[in-house]
């Protein structure tokens, strides 16, 4: 049952004017953008085409890097992270579809470190639910949600973006 949709453009027009600005305060000229995936990948391309960053899109796949991997299995569509710039030294921004716990952004951040160690990576996601595990925090993001036990979010995409509010059957 659905409790609602929040309109996600709105949201991606105050990501990318915040982002701009954020950008500018930091003097971060020619970022490397990388989504995870799947949702973190399409609100990456959209804030890649709003912003007309030069260098390619970066896709990081964390599944094997997850801390629960032994708890939720491995998931059936995994694939390879897709990185076509070198991360070191290079200013990223690591955007994500939805920051509850941390732990995807920990994982991913995991991930990235392999490849390079970057100058710095700023966090974008969509929507903030304050759930924390991990002390992380996204540098921009969206909207906060606060959300029921009983209710969860998720993004559905890519053409057009929309974000749903259920609630939970039993």
């Amino acid at each position: 049952m659905v409790t609602g949709t929040l309109n996600v453009e709105s949201l991606l027009e105050k990501m990318t004017a915040e982002l701009s600005v954020l950008m500018k305060h930091r003097q971060i000229e020619d970022p490397f953008i990388i989504g995870i995936r799947t949702g973190g990948v399409w609100i990456a391309e959209q804030l890649h085409q709003a912003l007309d960053i030069q260098s390619p899109l970066g896709t990081l796949d964390i599944s094997f890097y997850r801390d629960d991997f032994s708890q939720i299995g491995l998931n059936p569509s995994v694939q390879p992270s897709q990185l076509p710039c070198a991360t070191e030294g290079r200013d990223i921004i690591l955007v994500d579809d939805v920051i509850m716990s941390g732990r995807t952004i920990r994982a991913a951040l995991n991930e990235l470190f392999d490849y390079g160690r970057p100058a710095s990576v700023t966090l974008v996601t969509l929507v903030d639910l304050q759930r924390r595990q991990l002390p992380i925090q996204a540098d921009v993001n969206g909207g906060v949600l606060t959300l029921d036990t009983d209710q969860q979010v998720k993004l559905n995409g890519p053409n057009p973006l929309t974000l749903e509010i259920s609630t939970k059957t039993s």
